[in-house]
């Protein structure tokens, strides 16, 4: 199902979904959760992206995945696919990290809604800070999987 779209290596084309929404949804959550004032406006935005980034990593990982099996089986030499190998890594956490991020952005839009009850000022706070700290390490991990698959693609290249 992943393995390819018209021909192409549906992982090439999967991957910028996520590199779009990943960091998207850091953003998104972020200001919804440092900017009480703005949440009105930014409440759909993060609820949308909270579901489309963890699936789009998941995508992307599962064409990852499939790309790799087609380059085992066409004989790629080692040195390249212990590249694939942690570039795979960094993508399977990436998908993990927005995960966490999304459960925890649903989290605080459900105790932060209008007519929910009033949330102790100290939970806010500490769910903000949760959603800055995942917003950061998701951001640094699609930076990392997205480096090291193109330096496993494009080195030796150019």
């Amino acid at each position: 199902m992943f393995r390819e779209v018209m021909g192409l290596p549906a992982h090439a084309l999967l991957v910028h979904a996520a590199v779009v929404f990943v960091p998207l949804l850091g953003l998104v959550a972020t200001g919804y959760a440092v900017l009480p004032r703005f949440r009105s406006r930014l409440d759909w935005a993060a609820a949308v992206l909270a579901v489309v980034a963890p699936v789009s990593a998941f995508f992307a990982m599962q064409s990852g995945e499939e790309l790799r099996d087609v380059l085992i089986a066409k004989n790629y030499g080692p040195e390249i696919l212990q590249k694939v190998d942690e570039h795979q890594g960094y993508g399977d956490l990436t998908f993990w990290w927005s995960l966490a991020l999304g459960v925890v952005t649903i989290v605080l839009l459900v105790l932060t809604r209008p007519r929910a009850r009033s949330l102790p000022k100290w939970l806010a706070l500490l769910l903000g800070a949760i959603v800055v700290v995942l917003a950061a390490l998701n951001v640094w991990y699609v930076y990392l999987t997205g480096d090291t698959g193109a330096e496993a693609v494009w080195q030796g290249v150019l």
